[in-house]
């Protein structure tokens, strides 16, 4: 009898896979973004999507040295 291999509850899932990534930003991802951007010196693109804002958080994140 083989085991299942069963994926971690933290395992992150491609912003571009969410069912709801091309919904609008939220108001959370938003405000952060903002501070995030401010941080770095960048502006926050208009129109973004969940996926979108979720991979410029990312990468502002790691410009800032914030974030995990």
């Amino acid at each position: 009898m083989s085991e299942t291999p069963q994926t971690p509850q933290n395992a992150e899932k491609d912003p571009q896979d969410w069912t709801t990534g091309d919904e609008p930003v939220t108001g959370p991802q938003l405000s952060y973004l903002q501070t995030l951007a401010r941080e770095a010196g960048r502006e926050v693109p208009e129109g973004l999507t969940k996926a979108s804002a979720s991979e410029l958080i990312d990468e502002l994140q790691q410009q800032t040295g914030r974030g995990a």
